[in-house]
């Protein structure tokens, strides 16, 4: 299923399952093609409402997936789009990783701490013994330096890669992507907790509370002092957006996508 974007809150979200986003984002690998691609839950929804700047990046993405129930929820209510399942970032992340193994497409990981990804890279090699990794770099937590986009883009396509990975942490992986897009030739995924939760570093929750759209209140246990204004505050703000768009009080119209270079943003 891949139906196109549709306005959720004023950020466009793609009606797609995960078998027509992982095609996309391997076609793209294949053709060497520029292409970015997020997955967003409310978090990452609400960060695009409150900063219109954010919102005309996110607007600009080729794929924009629902990683969260809620969003899904959002796109059955306002556009009867009809979806059975979310496209979670961690788990589409996975079979993207399976499809680059089999056609022999090199992976690059950007992002995170060196203790993460020396976790992850060992976890992802037992998963597909047939991946190749073309390359890992780690967060340099701090924003870029004059030309320091085209340096890490000279790294990264010399590499050989054909897709890059990004776990930068929502909304800094989005601009990384939205900034880095044009200067690649290859998909570039914002995959959010992907990392930590393939390195093994945080657990996933059980498969109830993940139907039931409540892994928002498993991750406020897991990281209370980190999280806890991320979902006491834009859960109901969310809920209450979605209902006015529902009954037309308000139009949440989407900004037109971003074509503005940055000058600097988080690497």
């Amino acid at each position: 299923m891949d139906q196109g974007k549709h306005n959720v809150l004023g950020v466009l979200v793609d009606a797609v399952d995960y078998d027509a986003a992982a095609e996309r984002v391997v076609g793209a690998a294949r053709d060497r093609r520029p292409f970015a691609l997020t997955a967003l839950a409310v978090h990452g929804v609400m960060t695009g409402v409150q900063d219109p700047e954010h919102n005309a990046r996110l607007n600009s993405f080729d794929l924009v997936t629902p990683d969260g129930q809620p969003v899904r929820w959002a796109l059955n209510l306002l556009h009867r789009a009809g979806l059975t399942d979310r496209v979670y970032g961690p788990t589409l992340t996975l079979r993207v990783l399976a499809r680059c193994a089999d056609e022999g497409l090199p992976i690059y990981l950007y992002g995170s701490t060196e203790p993460t990804l020396a976790r992850l890279v060992p976890a992802l090699e037992r998963m597909f013994p047939a991946l190749k990794l073309a390359g890992v770099e780690p967060s340099k937590f701090r924003s870029a330096h004059p030309g320091e986009d085209v340096e890490i883009a000279d790294r990264i396509r010399n590499s050989g890669a054909r897709l890059l990975l990004v776990g930068l942490g929502c909304p800094r992986q989005e601009v990384f992507a939205y900034a880095m897009r044009p200067l690649l030739d290859m998909p570039l995924l914002a995959v959010g907790a992907a990392f930590d939760y393939h390195a093994g570093l945080l657990r996933t929750p059980p498969p109830w509370m993940q139907r039931a759209g409540l892994e928002w209140l498993w991750r406020l246990g897991l990281e209370p002092g980190r999280l806890w204004r991320r979902y006491i505050l834009l859960n109901p703000a969310y809920l209450a957006r979605l209902a006015a768009q529902r009954t037309g009080l308000w139009k949440a119209t989407p900004p037109a996508p971003a074509q503005t270079r940055l000058t600097t943003f988080p690497v």
